[in-house]
């Protein structure tokens, strides 16, 4: 479906700008404002009609029909695999929104913290419409630094505080980093356009520079995706934030990674352009399989759920660069890169249902332990069910969107003549089954230990109840519908290929 004019694309991204705003507005009215459900209505109201927007546009074929929206000069672009992550960020944003209520009911500070989420989606959602380096990594920082400040949010306590110094650390230099191997492109290339790079490097004498200038874009994406080797900073900042921005980091900050990751490697360095200079088709297989594989074993290992989560999140992200890693020239390319957003998709919902069911646990100070769970289903069965779904369906059992989203991506390894690489999946995906369970052992088979006097004592947090349960009912429902996006996923994946 055509739009006029064209900037009217951008309406999602304009309306997180405006809700943004609007809090900024309502907090410098009343600076000491404590009136939660208010601030939380109007971001959840945000996110909420920026997602519908999103997801209107990406249903009636806007800047896909009639082909991709280029703005600015193509500094931004809106085409298929955008609107879908906008769809994502903007889910995750909404769910965290509701689910923050109770968690911060005692706190202070409340309407930065519901504007730092909402420009830190802005951000995000303009990276997933990127499309030159200089937009990548402008929107990057824009999405980067609310995250900084969100880890830390809780300035009383040592561990938030000390996870937001090193997640900021780390960032800054990964961030220096990405910006030194923009600048050796630019120098190859003499652009930062996408589609201006991949002309100007193709028959490049400057391999070496150019190399050395995606290799170092590499590390960058791979701190933003929690990737192997730069995903040492994941576990202590989940661990130390507020367990909504661990979900809404490990999320949506992740999805931002991939789908800047998606556009720059296979719109601005096509493998045919740069295979003189660089094989990154090996490069990702190799960082799919380490970093599946260290995720994985590392998640198996720990005694604290919500560490567990955070290393789990890295086997996950491993599972989406098949998508990248799977594009070889061979068979159906679609197939795995479309795969890799599907995945992105029902994780969003998944992966950030089981960090608000942690946040929930926090709310009733249960504690982090497997242990702390025990007999929990007894107090709260139905979001206990609801956890059931996010663990199973994050082990690719058919009980949620998890299942089939892998399944595309293991047929996709197969179509690619990288089996090899779907049997790494599988295998991971089996051993992932094995923590996964423990959760829901706990909560299903194990007695009481005599703290869960503090759920009586305390109540049900009503917003992060709810928060849990359309997470947990929108993973269910993916699993038959997931046909409503599939196609969208496979038709943008061909669009930029």
């Amino acid at each position: 479906m055509a739009i006029t004019p064209d900037w009217a694309a951008m309406a999602p991204v304009l309306v997180l700008a405006v809700f943004a705003l609007l809090l900024f507005v309502v907090d410098s009215i009343d600076p000491d404002s404590t009136n939660n459900p208010l601030l939380a209505g109007i971001a959840a109201l945000g996110s909420g009609t920026a997602m519908i927007v999103a997801l209107v546009y990406l249903l009636s074929g806007v800047g896909q029909t009639d082909g991709a929206i280029s703005l600015y000069g193509g500094q931004l672009v809106v085409d298929g695999m955008s609107l879908l992550f906008i769809v994502i960020f903007t889910s995750v944003a909404t769910l965290v929104h509701v689910g923050s209520i109770d968690y911060l009911a005692d706190l202070e500070y409340q309407a930065e913290y519901y504007m730092l989420v909402t420009l830190a989606t802005l951000g995000m959602s303009l990276m997933a419409t990127a499309g030159s380096l200089a937009t990548v990594f402008v929107s990057l920082e824009l999405a980067s630094l609310p995250s900084y400040a969100l880890v830390a949010f809780l300035k009383n306590n040592r561990g938030s505080v000390e996870a937001g110094l090193k997640y900021f650390l780390i960032g800054a230099l990964a961030s220096a980093i990405f910006a030194y191997g923009i600048s050796l492109v630019y120098g190859v290339a003499g652009a930062l356009n996408l589609e201006a790079i991949a002309t100007a490097v193709a028959g490049t004498e400057l391999v070496g520079i150019l190399g050395v200038g995606i290799l170092m874009i590499t590390m960058g994406f791979a701190f933003k995706t929690a990737s192997v080797p730069v995903h040492f900073w994941a576990p202590e900042a989940y661990e130390g934030a507020p367990a909504p921005i661990s979900a809404f980091i490990s999320s949506a900050s992740k999805a931002a990674g991939f789908v800047v990751l998606y556009r720059v490697f296979v719109v601005a360095f096509p493998i045919s352009a740069v295979a003189s200079a660089i094989d990154w088709v090996l490069l990702f297989q190799v960082l799919a399989i380490v970093t599946m594989t260290v995720g994985n074993f590392a998640a198996a290992t720990q005694e604290n759920v919500k560490r567990m989560l955070a290393y789990s999140s890295i086997g996950q992200a491993g599972y989406v660069l098949i998508g990248v890693a799977a594009l070889t020239g061979v068979g159906d390319q679609s197939l795995a890169f479309g795969a890799g957003m599907l995945h992105m998709l029902v994780y969003g919902f998944m992966n950030t249902g089981a960090f608000l069911f942690i946040a929930m646990g926090e709310y009733w100070g249960l504690g982090r332990r497997f242990e702390d769970y025990n007999g929990l289903a007894k107090k709260a069965p139905v979001a206990c069910v609801a956890m059931t779904v996010f663990m199973f369906s994050l082990a690719g059992l058919p009980i949620g969107g998890g299942f089939l989203s892998k399944y595309f991506l293991l047929l996709g390894t197969v179509s690619a003549g990288v089996w090899w690489l779907g049997a790494v999946l599988a295998i991971n995906s089996a051993l992932s089954l094995f923590y996964y369970s423990r959760v829901v052992k706990a909560m299903w088979i194990e007695e009481p230990n005599g703290n869960l006097e503090a759920i009586d004592r305390r109540g049900y947090p009503s917003g992060l109840y709810a928060a849990v349960i359309v997470a947990g009912v929108v993973t269910v429902l993916l699993l038959p519908a997931i046909g409503l996006f599939s196609g969208t996923a496979f038709d943008a994946a061909a669009a930029l290929l």
